[in-house]
């Protein structure tokens, strides 16, 4: 079995994330037991800003996975290119757990950019609707939290009910073909969960 200690930033991600690792645990792993931990939410500014802070929430998730787990740490990019500041964060990671398998990830500008790669599957979910016309660029949006807001028909998005229902939902095949970040998290579990002897 191995643990999954994960560090995110907001709300809708702690309960989102877990259900997330548990679906490509499914697809893409279904000879493997994973344990999803229960994610450590963190302030993004706080978390990369100030070193005190950093250190304890890496040693907390290195705490937590034990000597078999694997820490993954989970943000929105926002403005910053995902790769530089990915590889940034993971340098500094390193020095904290460097006994300890260790993953950054960083959804091109917000979480919910995956859910519009993957938008389609998402179609008549929850209020949730696309025109087939439509053409997607999943990584662009500024504000991928507002696109989905603009595609409900209520009008609004709450990342914390509609989050995890999205997740659970939205075609895994898809966010990897139209996502490059998400490929990126992809990526890392192949080699932290799918290759692990």
């Amino acid at each position: 079995m191995i643990p999954i200690a994960s560090i995110v930033e907001g709300d809708g991600e702690v309960s989102a994330l877990p259900i997330l690792l548990r679906r490509m645990a499914a697809q893409w792993s279904p000879d493997t037991v994973i344990n999803p931990l229960q994610p450590i939410r963190v302030r993004r500014d706080r978390f990369l800003n100030k070193e005190e802070e950093f250190r304890r929430q890496l040693l907390l998730a290195a705490a937590k996975t034990g000597e078999d787990g694997w820490i993954l740490i989970v943000l929105d990019a926002d403005d910053d290119c995902p790769a530089r500041l990915g590889q940034k964060i993971f340098e500094r990671a390193r020095q904290y757990v460097p006994h300890r398998r260790l993953s950054v990830v960083l959804a091109n500008r917000e979480f919910e950019a995956w859910f519009i790669a993957a938008a389609p599957s998402l179609d008549g979910a929850r209020g949730f609707s696309i025109a087939p016309t439509e053409l997607l660029d999943a990584e662009t949006p500024r504000n991928a939290k507002g696109w989905m807001r603009e595609h409900m028909q209520s009008g609004t998005y709450s990342e914390i009910l509609d989050q995890p229902a999205f997740t659970a939902r939205m075609d895994l095949q898809q966010a990897l073909d139209n996502s490059r970040s998400f490929r990126k998290l992809h990526k890392e579990w192949q080699t932290h969960v799918s290759q692990r002897p």
